[in-house]
C-alpha cells in the first residue's frame, strides 16, 4: 500500500457512508460546466490517488459539450488523456439524487504530474502563489444570486413558479417569499452542510423566485471558488426535486432583474493585518492601487465576468449592474464598490460578474488585476459620487456592451494575458469564437414570429 494514510481514510469514510455506492469523480470544465465520471464506490481509492484519466479537452468545450474546432487539444495531441488529481476535498455527499452518491472534486494535470494549464482551478492556485511570494493572502467572499423557476419557462409573462400564478409585484428583501420557498431553501442549506460550503445569508432579491445567498468569507481562495461552485451544483440538484430549475443566467426575464455573483476581497499581510485598512474611512493606498489594478483590467476581462450571449441582457443602465469601469464608496452603481465597514474589514467589492460565470476565472481575473495595480503602483481617479450611469468618463472606462466586443477585447488584452496561463487564455478564445459563431448562425424563434410572412 503506497499510501496507508489514504487507505485509512477511505474505509473510514466507506464505513461511515455505507448509503453511498456510487461516486461521481468530476472536474468543472471553462464555462464551469461539471465533467466527469460515475464510478462504484469500490473505487474510491483508486480516484482519490490519481487512477482516473479524461481527455485535456475536457476542459475546453463548449456550452453545448462539444470539441472546440482547430484545437490542439484534440486532434493534434490524439486527444490525449490528462490526469485527474484529486483536490483534497470529499468525498461530498449529494442528498439530492435517489441513491446519495459522494461526489469527488479533481483537477487536470499533464502526464507529468504538473497542473494543466488549461484548467481554471490551477491558473487560480498558481496565481495565489503569486500572491505568498509577496506574504501576502487574499480574503474573498462571494454572493451569488439565482432564480428558482419554472424550467419550461419562457421570457414575457412573468408567473409564480410554485403557483402559476400572475406575478403583479417584486419581492425585494419579501419574508413572504422566502417562506414560500422555505423547504427548498432547507434543502438547499442542508446539503451545504454535508458539503462543507459556507453558505451564509439569504434574502429575497428584485425578481419574483429570485434569492441572494452570502457564501463566507476565507483566506482559502480555493475553497471560496469552489464552494461558489458547489452551490450551483446544489441548488440545481435540489431544485429539480421540486419540478424547478435553479437559473445562474445573467438575464433569464428580459423585464425582470439579472443575476449577478459580487465578489469581496481584501489582502492580509504575513502578520494576518489587513494591507487595505489605514484606520480610517478611506483606506490605504495599497486599496487604491488594487482598485486601479482592477478598473484597468476590466474592459479587457469582460469576456470572464460576462461570457454568453445572455450576459449582455444583464449590463444595461439604472438595472443594478454596472456599464463602466468606475469605483466608488458605498455606491452600488459603480463597478468596483468599497462598502461601509470597520476599517480592520476595508475590501473591495466587485460588483460587475454574472451569475453564469466560472467562479474560479472571476477570482483569477479580479485578484490578478488587484496584485498587478500593488505591484505597479496604480491609482485610480478619482471615486464617483452619485449615481455612475449619470458620469461621463473617456472611451477607455466603458465596458463592452455585446459578446463579440468583449471577445476582440480579450484576445488583444495585455493585463489578462500576464494574468492567465497561456493555455487558458487561447482555451477561452477558442471556445468562445465557436460559441459566438453557432449563435450568430442559429435563427430564433422570435424571428420567424416577427418575419416569417410579415416582409
Amino acid at each position: 500500500m503506497k499510501n496507508p494514510d489514504l487507505h485509512t481514510g477511505v474505509s473510514s469514510w466507506i464505513d461511515q457512508h455505507p448509503e453511498v455506492e456510487s461516486l461521481r469523480g468530476f472536474i468543472f470544465d471553462i464555462n464551469g460546466v461539471m465533467r466527469g465520471k460515475r464510478l462504484p464506490v469500490e473505487q474510491l481509492e483508486k480516484l482519490c490517488a490519481g487512477a482516473m484519466r479524461l481527455p485535456l479537452s475536457t476542459a475546453n468545450v463548449d456550452i453545448w459539450g462539444r470539441d472546440i474546432a482547430g484545437s490542439p487539444w484534440v486532434f493534434e495531441t490524439g486527444d490525449s488523456d490528462g490526469k485527474c488529481a484529486w483536490t483534497g476535498r470529499g468525498p461530498l455527499i449529494a442528498p439530492w439524487l435517489e441513491k446519495p452518491a459522494g461526489m469527488v472534486p479533481l483537477v487536470l494535470h499533464n502526464h507529468d504530474d504538473t497542473p494543466f494549464e488549461g484548467d481554471a482551478r490551477n491558473a487560480l492556485a498558481r496565481l495565489l502563489d503569486r500572491f505568498d511570494a509577496h506574504g501576502l493572502r487574499p480574503v474573498t467572499a462571494f454572493e451569488l444570486e439565482f432564480y428558482l423557476a419554472d424550467p419550461k419557462a419562457m421570457d414575457g409573462k412573468a408567473l409564480n413558479p410554485l403557483s402559476g400564478a400572475d406575478v403583479v409585484r417584486d419581492g425585494v428583501l419579501s419574508l413572504d417569499e422566502l417562506n414560500d420557498f422555505d423547504a427548498i431553501l432547507n434543502e438547499i442549506y442542508e446539503a451545504c452542510r454535508l458539503q462543507g460550503v459556507g453558505a451564509d445569508t439569504a434574502t429575497s432579491e428584485s425578481g419574483i423566485g429570485q434569492f441572494e445567498v452570502t457564501l463566507n468569507h476565507s483566506d482559502d481562495a480555493l475553497k471560496v471558488a469552489d464552494d461558489a461552485m458547489f452551490f450551483k451544483t446544489i441548488a440545481k440538484g435540489v431544485a429539480r426535486k421540486y419540478g424547478l430549475a435553479a437559473s445562474f443566467m445573467a438575464k433569464p426575464f428580459g423585464g425582470r432583474p439579472g443575476s449577478g455573483l459580487h465578489l469581496h476581497a481584501s489582502i492580509l499581510d504575513r502578520d494576518g493585518k489587513n494591507i487595505f485598512d489605514d484606520g480610517g474611512d478611506a483606506g490605504s493606498d495599497a486599496l487604491r492601487h488594487a482598485v486601479a489594478g482592477v478598473l484597468a483590467a476590466m474592459p479587457e476581462s469582460m469576456l470572464v465576468f460576462a461570457p454568453h450571449l445572455n450576459s449582455y441582457r444583464r449590463l444595461t443602465p439604472e438595472q443594478h449592474a454596472p456599464t463602466i469601469s468606475c469605483w466608488g464608496y458605498d455606491n452600488r452603481t459603480v463597478a468596483v464598490r468599497i462598502p461601509s465597514s470597520p476599517p480592520a474589514q476595508r475590501r473591495i467589492e466587485h460588483r460587475v460578474a454574472g451569475a453564469d460565470t466560472n467562479a474560479y476565472l472571476v477570482i483569477l481575473a479580479v485578484l490578478g488585476a488587484a496584485l498587478a495595480g500593488i505591484e505597479e503602483k496604480m491609482l485610480p481617479g478619482d471615486p464617483i459620487v452619485g449615481s455612475a450611469y449619470n458620469v461621463a468618463l473617456g472611451p477607455d472606462a466603458h465596458l463592452p456592451t455585446s459578446w463579440q466586443a468583449a471577445h476582440a477585447s480579450f484576445a488583444n488584452g495585455r493585463m489578462i494575458k500576464g494574468i492567465m496561463p497561456e493555455t487558458l487564455h487561447d482555451m477561452l478564445i477558442r471556445t468562445k469564437a465557436q460559441e459566438i459563431g453557432r449563435f450568430a448562425t442559429t435563427v430564433t424563434p422570435f424571428e420567424y414570429q416577427s418575419y416569417l410572412d410579415q416582409v
